[in-house]
């Protein structure tokens, strides 16, 4: 009888003891809590050189509207594509012509919407945020216009990004975030004086500029693009049909943070900045589950849901009932240490003890909604997979007309306190329905 070797013992442990989607969120999650602190010293050089300043605010203003888009329409398309493109290789392995569908559309939207950037932007912002000064529209056009090129990258880079997730190279892929926030930190050290107002902007596409040739070189060595000649069949026709309706759902979901500047927009220089940092610490929880089990899960639930979707429902659950128990007594501790945290990770130089007690107060009403968040998107993932997507489109409708409406009452009572509670509340309501309506999908297969 043959004795097998000691690494043949050690691999055969290995796959019988760590589930390979276990060990892929894990490396995720790694690799992403890495990002964020890398970003989050980003945030603390950003608070020491500007503070909640009207460079910043106007910063965020220009960044918004691109993220907007790549969220909205790239985001939405590569959510759909993943499944699609996973059932084309199985059913018929044609990749090619569906790749490049799927990057012509993606030139296609970046196309239109960055010449209606560049031609609408002057009005749309005297529109969103009227009776500002000159300084301020000169300051959100020249870094909206250094951004906006931005968009083809981010674009073709999602979908390149995808092509590595569903061959499992998860840690290739999530690195690639990690560029934008080096590279601002390399603009803000030695560029600064140089660049001047234009700093946050040059480092913010310098780093998706970067990011995007990762993707791109590593695409390329482990043969995953395939470009050939577009044309149309079964699965690519099933995603076109999808998209409208993920689109109108993504479009109305990504809206709430315009909507929320809006009325941030309306209060003192510096409502804009003490948002924006009373969200890092509940974007910091929040990215690192949704991105290490957003990116694994997709695909996973995408192979799985064929096989057995009753096991996909139960797995589902129990993940989603696992994350809200354990962010919720993350959460709980956070709160308790709000004002510290704040404290040590930005009160400094510009960034002063009025600006740490406003901001340690938004962020403790925005760690609410945390456990909530991070279970809804487990929700999202499993029912874009099963194409529950006219659903979802009507909630994020809800959702919008109820953010709307919390907005006008609570900033009114209580300023900037009042729309981070609206924040909440409307994260808190979707994510209830959501499991709700998801229970009642399961409850029809028993």
């Amino acid at each position: 009888m043959k004795i097998p070797s000691y690494k043949k013992i050690i691999s055969e442990g290995k796959k019988k003891l760590i589930n390979p989607i276990v060990a892929n969120v894990i490396i995720v999650g790694t690799v992403v809590f890495a990002i964020k602190i890398i970003s989050f010293y980003k945030e603390t050089l950003v608070a020491s050189f500007f503070g909640l300043s009207l460079l910043l605010d106007t910063f965020l203003i220009a960044i918004l509207i691109p993220s907007f888009i790549q969220n909205f329409f790239i985001g939405a398309l590569q959510n759909i594509f993943i499944p699609n493109y996973i059932t084309e290789i199985k059913n018929k392995n044609n990749k090619a012509p569906f790749q490049t569908l799927v990057f012509c559309i993606v030139a296609a939207i970046m196309l239109f919407f960055t010449s209606v950037t560049y031609l609408s932007s002057d009005y749309f912002i005297e529109f969103v945020f009227p009776e500002k000064d000159l300084e301020f529209y000169n300051l959100v056009r020249t870094q909206l216009f250094i951004i906006v090129p931005s968009l083809f990258f981010m674009g073709f880079g999602s979908i390149i990004s995808s092509l590595l997730e569903i061959q499992n190279k998860f840690l290739i892929s999530t690195l690639s975030g990690l560029f934008p926030a080096i590279s601002t930190i390399i603009t803000l050290v030695f560029f600064k004086n140089e660049l001047g107002n234009y700093v946050l902007a040059v480092g913010f596409l310098s780093g998706v500029v970067i990011s995007f040739l990762y993707l791109l070189f590593f695409g390329i060595k482990h043969k995953v693009i395939h470009i050939s000649r577009p044309s149309l069949n079964d699965n690519s026709r099933i995603m076109l049909r999808q998209l409208p309706a993920k689109l109108t759902s993504g479009f109305l979901v990504d809206i709430n943070p315009f909507v929320d500047q809006f009325f941030a927009g309306q209060l003192a220089i510096g409502a804009i900045s003490a948002l924006n940092y009373g969200m890092k610490i509940p974007a910091f929880v929040t990215s690192i589950v949704v991105i290490a089990l957003g990116n694994v899960i997709l695909p996973y639930f995408s192979r799985i849901i064929n096989e057995n979707i009753g096991e996909a429902y139960d797995k589902m659950f129990k993940i989603m009932k696992f994350l809200f128990l354990t962010s919720l007594i993350l959460v709980l501790i956070l709160i308790f240490y709000s004002t510290d945290i704040i404290s040590l990770l930005f009160e400094r130089d510009s960034f002063n003890k009025d600006d740490t007690i406003l901001v340690g107060t938004i962020q403790q009403i925005l760690l609410l909604y945390v456990p909530f968040k991070v279970s809804g998107v487990i929700m999202v993932k499993f029912l874009t997979t099963i194409n529950q997507n006219v659903f979802m489109a009507w909630m994020s409708f809800i959702s919008v007309i109820i953010n709307l409406t919390l907005n006008i009452i609570l900033v009114e009572a209580y300023g900037i306190f009042g729309l981070a509670l609206s924040t909440t509340l409307v994260l808190i309501v979707r994510t209830i329905v959501y499991y709700c309506y998801t229970r009642n999908l399961h409850s029809k297969l028993i």
